[in-house]
């Protein structure tokens, strides 16, 4: 069920701001909302967010949807759908798949997503190369990228981190974990958890 109100906190997330940002605008008026009585808490309601973000050019799609955003590059049609299908499920998540490294940066721009989960032995450029870009490009300083691989060696890991990569996973892996390395990462409850 989509939210109605909304906190600072939630408000900066979704605008992709700081919260004292959301916290400037509510005090001086520019983004509508009330306190909760009694209390020094702001809350924004959602038309009003929405029409803060139309005013100020903030995409407002992920307001609308609510959804987090997923993009999986791999290679492997077999994982991809595994990987798709347990991100579905979860009820969360709006996916988008790549299956080579220049899709991957295509897409990656286009879509915008939260999360990139992003196997690092791509059929053209690799998943560091990958990293790289989406690095490199300032307005996608918000993405989170999980690296998955069947190489181990821990120089490469850190060759990976050090190229922008938040976090790694070993293939093979459970799905499941995925899920809850991404839903630590965007600040989620663990599937299952609270549900």
């Amino acid at each position: 069920m989509a939210k109605t109100v909304f906190t600072t906190g939630e408000a900066a997330k979704i605008c992709k701001v700081s919260q004292q940002t959301i916290i400037r605008c509510f005090d001086s008026g520019q983004l509508k909302g009330f306190r909760v009585p009694g209390s020094r808490f702001r809350r924004i309601p959602r038309d009003q967010l929405f029409s803060f973000m139309k005013d100020n050019g903030i995409p407002t799609d992920a307001l609308e949807s609510g959804k987090r955003k997923v993009l999986v590059v791999d290679d492997d049609q077999d994982l991809v759908e595994l990987m798709v299908d347990v991100f579905e499920r979860d009820g969360r998540f709006d996916v988008k798949t790549a299956n080579n490294g220049f899709d991957a940066g295509m897409l990656t721009k286009e879509f915008r997503p939260d999360l990139v989960v992003l196997d690092v032995m791509l059929p053209d450029i690799n998943g560091k190369e990958v990293c790289q870009r989406v690095r490199a490009d300032d307005s996608l300083e918000e993405v989170k990228i999980i690296c998955i691989s069947g190489m181990v060696e821990q120089d490469k890991v850190a060759e990976l981190k050090e190229a922008g990569a938040n976090d790694f996973l070993q293939k093979p892996f459970k799905v499941e974990d995925l899920l809850d390395h991404a839903c630590e990462m965007l600040d989620l409850e663990k599937a299952g958890a609270g549900a």
